[in-house]
Order: C-alpha cells, then structure tokens, then sequence
C-alpha cells in the first residue's frame, strides 16, 4: 500500500520496512519487491548486492 499509495501517502521508506518484516519470514513476493526497491534505490540507498540477495532469495528452495 505505501509503495503505491493505496489509500495511504506513498512513502517508500515505509513500504521497504514492511516488506523486509515479511521477507525475512520467507515471503517470495515481499522478497522480490524488496529486491526491486534496493535495484530502485527507493525507501533505501540503491544497492546493487542487496537486491540480488532478495532476488536469489525468491528461487531458493524453502
């Protein structure tokens, strides 16, 4: 919702804390959009390396 801006301010700040709270319980789609939010640079310092890390998480077996 706070990546969008669905029904609340978009705040990639935000959005990048939630996503990290549900990737790290294992949530390949929170995983991927975490990876997309390092590659972006949003809500956080663009990092290369760290969006690679979330990207590989999503393909590692569970």
């Amino acid at each position: 919702m706070y990546s969008n801006g669905l029904g609340v301010l978009q705040d990639y700040k935000k959005a990048t804390n939630w996503y990290r709270k549900a990737a790290e319980q294992g949530d390949a789609d929170a995983q991927f959009s975490l990876g997309v939010m390092y590659n972006n640079g949003r809500g956080v310092l663009q990092d290369y390396k760290q969006a690679v890390n979330w990207y590989r998480k999503v393909t590692e077996p569970g």
